[in-house]
C-alpha cells in the first residue's frame, strides 16, 4: 500500500504568507508604467512558490521515494528513491542554525536527505523504524512547528498593515 506525505500546511502558509507579505505592495507602489509587469511577476513568483511547495514523499513495502514538481527540479532539487533494504544507517548533521539534519546512508554511502518537514511525522518515522530496523528516537521536526506558526502571523499581521496604510 502506497502512503503519501506532504509538506506541512505550517510550513507552506509560512512561506506563502511571508511571499505575499513581501511582495503585494510592489505593483500598488511602482510606478504606472511598472504596474503591470510587477503584477505579472508578483503572480508569476506566487506560481512559483505555490509549485515548489508541492513536493511530497511517498512510501510502499519496497521503498521511499521523494517526488518533487518540474519546477522545483528545475531549481536543482531532485527526485529520489531507495529501497528499505537498501538502507543502512540514519547519520545526523548539525546545522549551522543548532538543529540537526538526518540522512539516510546506504551500502555505497550514498546519502538521502531524511524529509522533516511532512504531514503525519510520527506515522513516517514509524514506518521508517519497522522497515529498517534502525531507531527513529532522535529524529524530530528541522524546526519546532511553532516557528512556522508564529511567520505566519507576522506575516498576516504584515499584510494587514499593508492593506491599513493603503486605505488610508
Amino acid at each position: 500500500m502506497k502512503e503519501k506525505y506532504k509538506i506541512l500546511f505550517a510550513v507552506k502558509s509560512s512561506l506563502i504568507s511571508l511571499y505575499i507579505a513581501l511582495t503585494v505592495p510592489i505593483p500598488f507602489i511602482s510606478s504606472e508604467q511598472l504596474k503591470i509587469p510587477s503584477l505579472f511577476f508578483f503572480i508569476l513568483g506566487l506560481f512559483l512558490i505555490i509549485n515548489i511547495n508541492s513536493d511530497y514523499v511517498e512510501t510502499c513495502e519496497q521503498k521511499i521515494s521523494y517526488k518533487t514538481s518540474f519546477i522545483s527540479r528545475a531549481f536543482g532539487k531532485n527526485n529520489w528513491e531507495i529501497l528499505w533494504k537498501e538502507i543502512k544507517s540514519i547519520k545526523p548533521l548539525q546545522t549551522s542554525q543548532g538543529s540537526k539534519v538526518f540522512y539516510f546512508v546506504d551500502a555505497k554511502g550514498r546519502t538521502f536527505l531524511v524529509p522533516q518537514r511532512i504531514e503525519n511525522f510520527g506515522i513516517f518515522l514509524d514506518k521508517i523504524e519497522s522497515k529498517t530496523n534502525i531507531s527513529t528516537e532522535v529524529i524530530s521536526y528541522i524546526s519546532p512547528l511553532w516557528t512556522y506558526k508564529l511567520l505566519t502571523m507576522l506575516s498576516f499581521l504584515m499584510i494587514v498593515g499593508e492593506i491599513i496604510l493603503f486605505l488610508v
